[in-house]
């Protein structure tokens, strides 16, 4: 018997390849769902985030000093 049988095969699939991407085991991942409201979209997006800033990473595509400055002064005012 399958033991993921309680869910759909879509939510079953979409655990599944969170886990995949992410550090994250399939429990940590529902827990995280139910115990801190973090849908699986919310959860997918932001393994795609991660993913897209360490594409960046890779490439070198870092904010500049003046960039990183500017952003801390309009904050720093608040």
């Amino acid at each position: 018997m399958d033991k993921h049988n309680d869910i759909s095969a879509d939510l079953d699939r979409r655990i599944d390849a969170l886990a995949a991407r992410s550090s994250l085991t399939r429990g940590q991942i529902i827990e995280d769902a139910l115990t801190h409201g973090r849908s699986l979209a919310w959860q997918e997006k932001w393994i795609e985030g991660v993913e897209a800033g360490l594409a960046d990473a890779d490439r070198g595509d870092f904010a500049s000093e003046e960039e990183i400055a500017a952003v801390l002064n309009r904050y720093a005012s608040r």
